[in-house]
């Protein structure tokens, strides 16, 4: 068969787009081959083996058809740290990103006044916005809750590839289930499902591939939000932090949830695309 597998006629031949058939392919060269990435070019005329080629060609299917490149590639960046990522969990977006900032922001003006500053996050999934935070603040404690021991496992595999399992803390339950009564944090974080039940979204797109669960609460959108928001007094030191992602459209009734939880200071943040995503807010000193 000659050149008509080489990995120049196979990425010529795909119809995905060449930046995603140049993801696969060089998956493929790595699995099979222990190539890098850089082979794509330096050894375009090398014949793929079969067991190569039928995989190529699986993963190729299987994208036509949808399914999200982090899963067929098994992994996903985000904010500096690389997680496995694997149906069961949601695929970290760049958008939740702004959570993790948020939250860095506020360790460091709590500075020395917490000698470890405490944070939750609820839902982890893979990990992701936990493992940001230990990742990029060495000096916080950090605890990570979700129902799911299927992404708490992903989470764990995470956390120890990462060498931050020593840090970070992983709890099952749903919300604040998941802890033990007298527990409390300067930072409560979480990125719940806030897709409503039936919303066009949930049938486009990777939400097809993703858990339902970790997108939509079945109801109207808002049931999570505001467990989480209601739930967060009894476990927020005085004067300290939660912020909730949300849908683009519903700022405003997340804000009201903060207010009706008699929380101080809510802001409103944008993500990168402009849209209103995170709202945050404080409980009272007094």
């Amino acid at each position: 068969m000659g050149n008509d597998i080489s990995l120049r006629s196979v990425l010529s031949a795909s119809a995905l787009p060449q930046s995603e058939a140049k993801i696969l392919l060089a998956f493929v060269l790595e699995k099979h081959y222990q190539l890098p990435r850089s082979a794509l070019l330096s050894r375009d005329e090398m014949a793929l083996n079969p067991h190569a080629l039928e995989e190529w060609r699986d993963l190729e299917s299987r994208r036509l058809q949808g399914e999200p490149m982090a899963y067929l590639v098994g992994k996903r960046g985000f904010h500096a740290i690389e997680l496995e990522v694997a149906p069961g969990v949601l695929i970290p977006r760049p958008e939740t990103e702004l959570l993790v900032d948020i939250a860095l922001q506020e360790i460091q003006q709590l500075g020395n006044q917490a000698k470890g500053a405490k944070v939750l996050d609820l839902g982890t999934g893979s990990g992701a916005i936990a493992l940001a935070v230990a990742h990029a603040a060495p000096q916080a404690i950090v605890t990570a809750t979700d129902q799911s021991t299927e992404a708490l496992d992903i989470a764990k595999r995470n956390a120890a590839h990462l060498r931050l399992n020593e840090r970070v803390q992983f709890a099952q339950g749903s919300w604040y289930e998941a802890l033990e009564n007298s527990v409390q944090f300067d930072v409560i974080l979480s990125n719940p499902p806030y897709i409503a039940a039936g919303d066009a979204h949930l049938s486009h797109g990777d939400l097809r591939f993703e858990p339902s669960s970790a997108l939509t609460d079945g109801a109207n959108g808002l049931s999570c939000l505001e467990a989480i928001i209601s739930g967060a007094n009894r476990f927020l030191k005085a004067g300290g932090l939660i912020a909730v992602e949300h849908g683009f459209d519903q700022s405003a009734d997340v804000a009201n949830l903060m207010k009706m939880a008699n929380f101080d200071g809510i802001g409103i943040h944008q993500d990168l695309a402009g849209h209103c995503r995170v709202v945050s807010a404080r409980k009272p000193n007094h």
